[in-house]
């Protein structure tokens, strides 16, 4: 097969996208198929990089400029070239190989429903609403998806206003063959990653800090744990420092015998070592596109507490535990301490010690793998450019 796929431009500084993109091409080249990446160059924005109007330079080279190109590189591309979209996003492409074989990836939803005023904790100015209506009728004109739940499945035909003659769900696979670390090993790799180790494990948390992560929640819920105990465990949060007043609020409710670590930029082997030494895992989302951290902690082994709503659940199955997602208007209180009861439950039980229940998480998690999500993105491929 001959591959075009389109790809976020550098100068977004986007990093999961761009590695998505890479990590497919790679695997389809290694295969034996011919690959090329398609992006907008940095032709306008770097003029005005800095300045406030770099955000519409960098629009000119991706919605203006970009699109010339494409026009021009098309007339020289055979009929058996499959173009693929990487992102939904890149959605006002779509219109431009509509009439070719074409796929487009869709993550997640998310920017789409804030902007159509469907999450009050998001809610989207007038001129990122007019920005997602233009990405929506580009994608929308597409054949062929590939989604990375089922409810990014759901989500495309309900508020995406996709009618496409296929709409598959591939689940991602590991970035990282994440298992599990004994505890020695685990301990000092954290010791190495300047991570405070507790003999006793840890309560987890990892996340990027946005909105729909609910930093807040976490720490509301390890408050009422903490006031639970004399010697509670440690929360670390792998997360950005804290820096909305939403959560330094709930900081503030940590009673003084509770310990809150943030920390970032850990490699591989020190989240594992994380994974691998958490009692329990916290990851009660408002919303996701997947959900990684759910899987990399079932890989290491380690029990999962997050929200019960797809995809979540979908990605958690039967050995994850759940929790109603905390919407406006509930008692947030009631929620953290229904949160922390959970959390008591797991550690007191030795959910975290279980040797079964280690093997059946980790058999779980054992499905998500790269190499079955590259085979079934090469299988539906070559199905579309067989139809076409």
């Amino acid at each position: 097969m001959h591959l075009v796929f389109f790809c976020h431009p550098p100068f977004m500084r986007s990093q999961s996208m761009p590695r998505f993109a890479r990590m497919i091409g790679e695997a389809m080249k290694d295969k034996g198929h011919q690959i090329e990446y398609w992006s907008p160059q940095d032709r306008c924005h770097r003029r005005l990089e800095g300045t406030r109007l770099a955000k519409w330079a960098g629009y000119v080279d991706q919605y203006i400029l970009f699109p010339l190109e494409v026009r021009w590189r098309l007339r020289s591309q055979s009929a058996r070239t499959l173009y693929v979209f990487c992102d939904q996003a890149l959605g006002p492409w779509v219109p431009l190989v509509h009439q070719r074989p074409h796929v487009v990836h869709a993550h997640d939803l998310l920017a789409l429903r804030s902007a159509l005023g469907l999450i009050a904790e998001n809610p989207t100015s007038l001129t990122g609403q007019v920005y997602q209506r233009y990405i929506r009728r580009g994608f929308s004109k597409a054949s062929h998806f590939i989604s990375v739940s089922q409810r990014t499945k759901r989500d495309l035909a309900e508020f995406g206003g996709v009618r496409g003659l296929t709409s598959e769900v591939v689940y991602n696979g590991l970035n990282h063959p994440y298992q599990r670390m004994a505890q020695t090993q685990a301990m000092e790799a954290l010791r190495q990653a300047g991570v405070p180790a507790d003999e006793r494990g840890h309560v987890l948390h990892i996340g990027g800090g946005q909105w729909y992560k609910n930093t807040a929640g976490v720490i509301r819920l390890y408050a009422r744990y903490a006031a639970r105990h004399a010697t509670p465990l440690p929360l670390l949060m792998v997360s950005p420092e804290p820096n909305s007043s939403d959560v330094l609020k709930a900081l503030a409710e940590v009673p003084s015998q509770g310990q809150v670590t943030f920390t970032q930029g850990l490699g591989n082997e020190a989240i594992q070592a994380a994974y691998s030494l958490a009692q329990v895992f916290l990851f009660p989302s408002l919303a996701e596109g997947f959900g990684w951290p759910i899987i990399e902690a079932q890989a290491c082994g380690c029990p999962v507490i997050t929200s019960d709503d797809a995809p979540m659940n979908e990605i958690g199955g039967p050995l994850a535990h759940y929790l109603p997602v905390l919407r406006p208007g509930m008692d947030k209180d009631a929620w953290a301490r229904d949160g922390a009861a959970l959390v008591d439950e797991l550690i007191a039980t030795g959910a975290a010690s279980d040797s079964e229940l280690i093997q059946r998480r980790m058999e779980w998690a054992a499905q998500f793998t790269r190499q079955h999500a590259i085979d079934a993105y090469e299988r539906i491929y070559q199905a579309i450019l067989d139809q076409a």
